[in-house]
């Protein structure tokens, strides 16, 4: 039902939605979320499933159907029905009163959008209606090719405040827009992240849907709960309530990383401090870890013990120690000289402070990197996303180059040392 689809069946247009309900509640509910959406209150229609069947039967199918399962007795064999006179394309939205994790996994493995358990709240229709309506408007993700390594970038910051998320944002942009690859953006501040935001996206209820229920993780899942920024450039991003604590072991994290690398050319973390702590395991599977930090006393404090757990951690990730927001040396707490002494290290990139920019990006809702086109901070930032991707083609070449060079290579070496190698004659 999700797939490509024509718009014109017997000469008759396709509506952009239509829904079949079983009770007055539910209608009541749809139409003005319906009308909210510029959809005809109309188009919604008594009769659930069965109505569905018999007037998709003989008319055009919409764009967006939703499809009351209430009165079905057997759900899956029902929409399978649905599916024999559904053109097509057609995304469907079901809504039931069966609470069965097998049955969701079921009618989505089917080929529905979305299954929402009655009753269900206004925000959760909007939600659902608004990634159908991504599903309608825009391509499906792209596969990753063999031959473009799949990148992980996971972007820490060492304080609240250094601009981590504006860095992962960006990066994640630039990633999509400047090297053509298909992008995940996965913001891990469940509470208060800003991966969607800076995007200016509704975050939606993936990433807490997520959390709350790891065995729903599936390439469908992801394909239906992220939320689409453009055609490379995917966001999963939360804003939990905050009086709702979400306990979890971190498994969800990890399966969603698993599924963007099977979705997705490059996967940007941003993760949040705490989730340091909590979930190492997180970090284990980074190319590259994004440091960033600023010239503060206490920022010079936590880089050295994140630097620290990193080499212990992630031993297999290229560090990159950016400087965001960087004033003028006269108006620096601490000098660069004095930092890099004290991290025992040298500062990757370095970002200066452009508030303009900044300002800019945040009014008309995109990424810095994007709204500061003509700005001194987009060549460090381009810098970064260089480095980030050729931190793994960096190690294709020399996994080739050793894999190659295994036999030829010693082959070779060992006949250099045999020609330097005095005879016995000559001694």
């Amino acid at each position: 039902m999700n797939a490509p689809f024509n718009s014109i069946r017997g000469g008759a247009l396709r509506d952009p939605f239509t829904a079949f309900v079983c009770d007055d509640l539910t209608a009541d509910l749809i139409r003005p979320i319906a009308v909210e959406h510029g959809w005809a209150p109309e188009k919604v229609n008594k009769g659930g499933l069965r109505n569905a069947v018999q007037s998709l039967s003989v008319s055009a199918s919409p764009n967006i159907l939703f499809v009351d399962l209430s009165e079905s007795g057997d759900p899956l064999n029902d929409i399978n029905a649905l599916a024999e006179v559904c053109e097509p394309g057609t995304v469907v939205i079901a809504a039931g009163q069966v609470n069965d994790v097998r049955l969701y996994r079921d009618l989505v493995a089917s080929g529905i959008q979305d299954y929402l358990l009655k009753p269900f709240s206004p925000d959760q229709l909007r939600d659902a209606f608004a990634n159908a309506q991504m599903t309608v408007s825009g391509p499906r993700t792209s596969e990753p090719t063999t031959e473009r390594p799949h990148v992980v970038a996971t972007v820490i910051g060492v304080r609240g405040g250094v601009g981590a998320s504006t860095i992962a944002s960006s990066v994640a942009w630039l990633m999509g827009d400047k090297t053509g690859r298909s992008t995940a953006l996965l913001d891990l501040d469940i509470h208060f992240g800003t991966g969607a935001l800076s995007l200016d996206l509704e975050p939606g209820r993936g990433l807490t849907d997520a959390i709350e229920n790891p065995s729903r993780i599936d390439g469908l899942f992801i394909e239906r709960a992220m939320v689409r920024a453009n055609d490379k450039l995917s966001v999963l991003s939360a804003e939990a309530p905050i009086n709702q604590p979400l306990l979890t072991d971190g498994a969800a994290f990890f399966q969603l990383q698993e599924e963007m690398r099977a979705a997705f050319e490059t996967t940007v973390l941003d993760l949040p401090r705490p989730m340091l702590v909590q979930h190492p395991h997180l970090v284990n599977d980074s190319h590259v870890c994004v440091v960033v930090t600023e010239f503060t006393l206490a920022a010079t404090r936590d880089a050295i013990r994140i630097l620290s757990w990193l080499k212990a951690n992630a031993p297999q990730a290229r560090v990159i120690v950016v400087a965001n927001k960087v004033a003028p040396a006269a108006l620096q707490e601490i000098s660069r000289k004095d930092f890099e002494k004290s991290i025992e290290r040298k500062v990757d990139i370095v970002i200066p402070f452009d508030q303009k920019a900044a300002v800019q990006a945040a009014k008309l809702g995109q990424p810095l990197a994007k709204a500061a086109s003509s700005s001194k901070i987009l060549q460090p930032l381009g810098q970064l996303v260089k480095a980030t991707v050729s931190a793994v083609d960096g190690e294709e070449k020399a996994d080739a180059a050793q894999a190659g060079g295994s036999l030829l290579g010693k082959l070779g070496n060992i006949k250099a040392l045999v020609a330097k190698k005095p005879s016995k004659s000559t001694a």
